[in-house]
């Protein structure tokens, strides 16, 4: 099995960005998730709430990030270290977050149509993962609950031939794909070495409507998780994907090798 895509989603819940190389530092794929948008309340918001902001693409230069839509102009967010401190929540995780620009939430609010915040994870916070799933104390950024998800090609491939529209990898928003293996192998899977780091397969992954939405119209519809729902529910979940913890730092590329160590 290989590594066959790398993806990086700077701000939760915006487009995200492949990448043939990235480092690995505590919190998982780096600047992965470090932003995202929060309502007046300090609440975290999402395409569950604003569809449109699927239609937001991102970028990093180095540690600068920049947004923009379609083919309008770019709009480069300024992350000061000085920025207000403000509380904020992640699901049941409350955490301390920095205000970044506002002129930023003004654009932003005027394209969704609703007040909104952006804000970042300064290197001091440590939002920790699920004590229920972590094995020494792993942290995540903004992500919901963990570092990096998984996903294998065939699983998609399986799920296609089943749709009479073919959805693409992007709508499930996998950090990692990996090919080489049989549909859905990633079940089964509870330790990885991929080039020459090691994970944990620790939790499926529950779906939400987000994978409903298309990410170059931001329309809803039934699909993919109508099809998911007749032979992938458990619990009254539908899982795709599975969650992964990693042990310390590293790098990773498109095209390493993909090994299960258990």
């Amino acid at each position: 099995m290989i590594l066959t895509e790398l993806w990086r989603f700077p701000v939760k819940s915006m487009r995200g960005s492949r990448a043939r190389q990235l480092a690995v530092d505590a919190r998982g794929l780096h600047l992965d998730r470090h932003w995202m948008l929060v309502d007046s309340q300090g609440r975290f918001l999402t395409q569950r709430q604003l569809p449109r902001m699927a239609l937001l693409n991102t970028r990093l230069d180095g540690e600068r990030l920049t947004l923009w839509v379609n083919d309008g102009e770019p709009l480069r967010v300024e992350s000061p270290a000085d920025g207000p401190l403000l509380d904020v929540r992640v699901w049941r995780d409350a955490c301390r977050a920095r205000g970044v620009d506002p002129a930023v939430d003004a654009w932003l609010s005027d394209f969704l149509q609703t007040g909104c915040r952006l804000v970042c994870l300064p290197p001091e916070q440590v939002r920790a993962v699920d004590p229920d799933y972590a094995r020494g104390g792993e942290q995540v950024g903004f992500a919901d609950g963990f570092p990096f998800l998984l996903i294998s090609q065939a699983s998609l491939d399986d799920l296609n031939a089943r749709l009479d529209e073919p959805v693409p990898m992007q709508r499930f928003r996998p950090n990692l794909v990996v090919e080489g293996c049989a549909p859905y192998a990633e079940d089964a899977w509870k330790r990885l070495r991929i080039g020459g780091m090691v994970f944990h397969v620790v939790k499926p992954c529950s779906r939400c409507i987000i994978p409903t939405i298309d990410p170059a119209t931001a329309q809803r519809d039934a699909e993919p998780l109508r099809t998911l729902g007749a032979y992938r529910r458990r619990d009254n979940q539908v899982w795709f994907g599975q969650n992964l913890l990693h042990e310390g730092p590293g790098l990773l590329e498109e095209g390493m090798p993909v090994e299960v160590l258990a």
